[in-house]
């Protein structure tokens, strides 16, 4: 009873902790997670380990394989591993991405097929209920305020995700081509311990962002986004305001610290590679990617097309 599984990180268009409603989209980087279920073992007991940090907190994936295994499994026990090139409390939904992949890799590990479409007899698990089970755990494991439904639906299905986290629904999903650059302090910043009412301060702004972004105009939303959270949450605008210029649109990630940036490829007004100048000489870390559509899949065991659909 093995299997593993790969999920996306992803950068904010509209942080969802002012109004509840937010937008992520997902980007080239994954967490991967393997999970051995032993049907002898205590039911539920589920031991997690972090390649990257032995002594991380693990209770989010262990309470993924705990909730799946008790939904669509018999209650095993087992192990989950997880390693990452998203890093930890920077911003780029390090969580929702091992939620997802511990899901799925549970899904996997129970012999379950995961798809997209609940019609298909071939699909036991969508990836829907999949990412809800995840979100569900990442509330119980405390490592959320919102619940991060958009951060978890960009991780799960790709492209650029609408949502309503205080109900779980996705309102849009739309698949985006851009190139992609992060910038990463070398600090970090915890979700859970984000000044919640210092973002709700910043509600009307988050529902101009929400405007612009069911509008589809993602990257003037998340310039807009970016700007407000960085004073509602206190960090230096300085890095967005430099990218401005040549980007499409930049924002400060999720509660920070990492600030993103975006431009759509072979636009002659968009340099990412005079961004990343000027972001060099910035204590930290500098990443090259892109947007990715297509989400988080199974690697070893069934899976049905996930093929992803605008909703």
């Amino acid at each position: 009873m093995e299997g593993r599984a790969a999920a996306l990180g992803a950068g904010t268009v509209l942080n969802a902790l002012a109004t509840g409603t937010g937008a992520a989209f997902g980007i080239d980087v994954e967490t991967r997670a393997s999970v051995e279920l032993d049907p002898d073992g205590p039911p539920g007991e589920v031991d997690g380990s972090i390649v990257e940090v032995p002594d991380a907190e693990t209770t989010l994936i262990e309470r993924c394989v705990a909730l799946a295994t008790e939904r669509w499994g018999d209650g095993e026990g087992g192990t989950v591993v997880t390693e990452s090139d998203v890093p930890l409390a920077a911003g780029l939904k390090s969580s929702s991405a091992a939620a997802n992949a511990t899901v799925l890799a549970t899904c996997a590990a129970l012999g379950l097929t995961v798809g997209d479409d609940p019609a298909n007899p071939d699909v036991d698990v969508t990836r829907l209920d999949a990412c809800r089970l995840g979100v569900r755990a990442a509330r119980e494991a405390g490592v959320t305020v919102t619940g991060a439904f958009d951060d978890a639906t960009a991780s799960m299905l790709g492209g650029v995700c609408l949502t309503d986290n205080g109900s779980d629904e996705l309102r849009s999903r739309e698949p985006v081509e851009w190139d992609v650059l992060v910038w990463t302090p070398p600090e970090r910043a915890y979700s859970a311990d984000a000044d919640v009412d210092r973002c709700v301060s910043v509600a009307p702004m988050a529902d101009l962002v929400a405007d612009l972004a069911a509008d589809g105009r993602y990257v003037e939303a998340m310039s807009v986004n970016g700007l407000a959270f960085s004073a509602a949450l206190g960090f230096d605008p300085e890095p967005a305001i430099e990218a401005m210029p040549d980007v499409a649109g930049v924002s400060l990630s999720g509660t920070g610290p990492s600030v993103v940036a975006v431009a759509e490829p072979g636009t002659p007004d968009h340099d990412l590679d005079a961004v990343a100048e000027r972001w060099s000489d910035r204590p930290g870390t500098l990443r090259r990617t892109a947007t990715r559509n297509d989400g988080a899949r199974v690697i070893d065991g069934p899976a049905a097309d996930t093929e992803t659909t605008n909703l």
